[in-house]
Parts: structure tokens; C-alpha cells; sequence
């Protein structure tokens, strides 16, 4: 069962969020907030903490951004997807920035949160057309960087060919498959491009692929 925590200070849009995400098999809501505080002081008395958090971007007391910040501090484990009504390339791209898992505007369909929430729960990670766009706004405002210029010179050919293959959005069974390694060792390259590159999560590692153009955005949907 994967647990699903919401905050969203919108009473109608929560409930039938909870109502929607509750009739997915295996996915189960155990916590609702209407504000980043409330949500951060229920996570710390949780039992079991949940795998999920779906963040609205704007809220009272401590809005999204700042709840984010607090939660990679406590709950360096918790996934959090954010819904937002704002498109714009610079909040996703800033969110991405801070370690989000994902980014949903509001109006998608049902099938997409539920797509979302297995994604990031199997692969780290979900980016949709919202967050290639942003990528492509970023590339298009700035140079191209040489390889030997930067932080991915440092990584090998097999830490290039591993990101190349998580950007993708492959598993670690699935990457370990490709290219006949075993999954322990496909952990321990992920790990090492998480220091290298000082990267968050799986989402700052494909970020960190896009903005030194180690895979192209169009590439990956």
C-alpha cells in the first residue's frame, strides 16, 4: 500500500482529491492538511510515515516552497509532488531546484496523479511536459557547456551511460538489465553521481543531464 499525505488549503479540490486517489488500488491517503505547518506537525507524531506528499504551491502559513525546504530537513525520504495552478517555466524549474519529485498542475486527469504517484515511487521521479518545457526555456537562455569545462568531466563513461539511462526513466532492475550489472552496482554509480554532482534526488540528476547537455529534453518524452 502506498501512503499518500495532502495538503492543500482548498477544502473542496482535497477532498475530492482524497476521493479520487482513494479508488486507485494499493494507494491509500492517511494524511490531510489545509497548510505547510499543519502537514509538517502531523509528519512528525506519523507511524508509519507516508511514501507520498502532494503539495499545493500556494497555501497559508508556510506555503509550498517553504514546507519542501522543512521536509528534505526532517524527512529526507518523503517524495513530495507539488499541484499548482502556475505553469510557468521558472516555478517548475525552481522546484525541480529544490528536490521536488514531481509537478502537477491541477487540472489533470485523474489517470496522470495516479501515474505520478507510481512513478515516483518505482523511479524517483516524474516529469511531464510541464517540466520539459522548463528545461528548454533554461537551455535556450544559456550557453552551451564543454564537457571538460565542468562538474561532468569528473564522471566516468559508466556514470554518464547510468544517468543517460535513469533520465530515460528506467529502474535500477531495468538499468542493471541493459547493461548486465547488478542492481547493488547500479545503486552505488547512483550514489556516486548524487555526490559528484550534489544532487538532491533522481529529479536533480536529471536536471543536472539537462542543463550540461548530457541528454536531450526531446529525448525523454
Amino acid at each position: 500500500m502506498i501512503r499518500i499525505a495532502i495538503a492543500d488549503d482548498q477544502l473542496l479540490f482535497r477532498r475530492g482529491m482524497v476521493s479520487i486517489i482513494n479508488q486507485f488500488s494499493d494507494i491509500e491517503v492517511v494524511l490531510e492538511a489545509d497548510n505547510g505547518q499543519v502537514l509538517l506537525d502531523a509528519l512528525a507524531v506519523a507511524d508509519p510515515t507516508p511514501d507520498v506528499v502532494l503539495l499545493d504551491l500556494s497555501m497559508p502559513v508556510l506555503n509550498g516552497v517553504e514546507t519542501t525546504r522543512l521536509i528534505h530537513q526532517r524527512h529526507p525520504g518523503l517524495r513530495i509532488i507539488i499541484l499548482s495552478v502556475y505553469g510557468e517555466d521558472r516555478f517548475v524549474s525552481h522546484l525541480i531546484d529544490l528536490g521536488v519529485n514531481g509537478y502537477l498542475f491541477k487540472n489533470v486527469e485523474p489517470r496522470e496523479v495516479e501515474q505520478a504517484i507510481r512513478t515516483v515511487m518505482e523511479q524517483d521521479f516524474y516529469f511531464n511536459q510541464a517540466f520539459l518545457n522548463a528545461m528548454r526555456s533554461r537551455i535556450n537562455k544559456k550557453t552551451r557547456l564543454l564537457l571538460t569545462d565542468d562538474i561532468p568531466s569528473l564522471l566516468t563513461i559508466r556514470e554518464k551511460e547510468v544517468l543517460q539511462l535513469i533520465c530515460k526513466q528506467l529502474t535500477a532492475q531495468e538499468i542493471a538489465d541493459t547493461l548486465s550489472l547488478s542492481t547493488r552496482t547500479i545503486e552505488g554509480h547512483r550514489n556516486n553521481l548524487l555526490e559528484k554532482t550534489g544532487a538532491k534526488n533522481t529529479a536533480g540528476l536529471v536536471l543536472f543531464a539537462i542543463k550540461h547537455w548530457l541528454v536531450d529534453p526531446n529525448d525523454l518524452i
